[in-house]
């Protein structure tokens, strides 16, 4: 939906956002940004942008394509950014996700200079790095592609524990459902709180988290730039609540167990069965501060065979019980 379907005889939005889709982009977090705005700018789940307006922006016109392959029709042509309240750019593959075209680079510095603020969505932080537009800005990446972040750009170190940074005129988030909390943080400042309530709830959403709120995934203390442990790691991720066996590891990575383990010890320092460990103690300590779970369910979540094995490895970590870390609210 454009602003320019907008129901006549309606006053001007309170927020109004344009979007840049790269090519590849995540639509899942596109998705979840535009939700917000749309549940949030009329009453119940109407759609009209009433209180909120948002377009896709385009100097081609042509539809993108998502990296699930879904295209999305842009709706409107660069030209003012300053009839925006924010520009946002949406990033996606980190290998397949080339730098904007020219006119798209000279769109967002015209809009910085504009002192429109920039938002970067995913790997948007990415995007705007590349276009020169976060130089003395905090940004914020997934955790998931933190290593790429350094290796792309030395010298400079993103914030990848929390889900969203606000600073100044610029704004990063770090994809997937923090898009949804970025947006209700916007629909907060210019809509009102209970409207971002609303659209979060609706969505099936919890209440709106705070910037600071840390991202769920590998600990960035495991972060190295071994290959085989990298994907050692993100395999690790993906199968929590059902833990692989050392041996399934290296055959799914299609290397020898003694391999893994070399490879892990000199990266990390530890051997791959206390990397896997502290991975699923990290995700029971973020279920014990960001939801209501029993330590039952959190520790077959974190892959204990029984409670009493998760309670004895958490306190030999934290030095406390679950229970007692969950009131701390550490």
């Amino acid at each position: 939906m454009d602003r320019h379907s907008r129901p006549p005889g309606r006053g001007t939005p309170r927020l109004s956002v344009g979007f840049i889709l790269a090519h590849r982009f995540t639509l899942g977090a596109f998705a979840n940004f535009v939700d917000v705005l749309r549940l949030a700018a009329d009453e119940g789940d109407r759609s009209r942008p009433i209180l909120c307006e948002w377009t896709v922006l385009s100097d081609t016109m042509r539809p993108v394509a998502s990296s699930s392959g879904v295209l999305v029709q842009p709706t409107e042509r660069l030209g003012d950014p300053a009839h925006f309240t924010y520009i946002v750019v949406v990033g996606g593959l980190i290998d397949e996700t080339p730098a904007l075209s020219p006119e798209h680079t000279a769109y967002l510095h015209r809009a910085a200079a504009a002192r429109v603020p920039l938002v970067g969505v995913c790997t948007g932080a990415f995007i705007l790095q590349r276009a020169g537009l976060m130089d003395g800005y905090r940004c914020c990446v997934s955790w998931f592609h933190h290593a790429d972040f350094l290796e792309q750009f030395s010298g400079l170190t993103p914030v990848s524990d929390q889900i969203f940074i606000v600073d100044r005129d610029r704004l990063t988030c770090s994809g997937g459902t923090s898009s949804a909390h970025l947006a209700a943080h916007l629909v907060e400042k210019h809509v009102g709180r209970a409207q971002a309530r609303k659209s979060l709830h609706i969505m099936i959403i919890d209440d709106a988290l705070r910037a600071e709120k840390p991202q769920p995934g590998i600990p960035l203390d495991l972060t190295t730039t071994d290959e085989i442990v990298k994907k050692a790691l993100l395999l690790m991720q993906q199968n929590i609540d059902a833990p692989l066996s050392i041996a399934d590891l290296s055959r799914r990575l299609g290397v020898a167990r003694r391999q893994l383990e070399r490879h892990t010890h000199s990266a990390l320092g530890l051997t791959p069965t206390d990397a896997y460990k502290i991975i699923r103690l990290e995700h029971a300590e973020f279920l014990l501060t960001t939801t209501d779970q029993s330590v039952t369910d959190i520790a077959a979540a974190a892959g204990f065979c029984d409670s009493s094995h998760f309670v004895r490895a958490f306190k030999a970590r934290r030095g406390v019980t679950p229970s007692v870390f969950r009131k701390s609210g550490a």
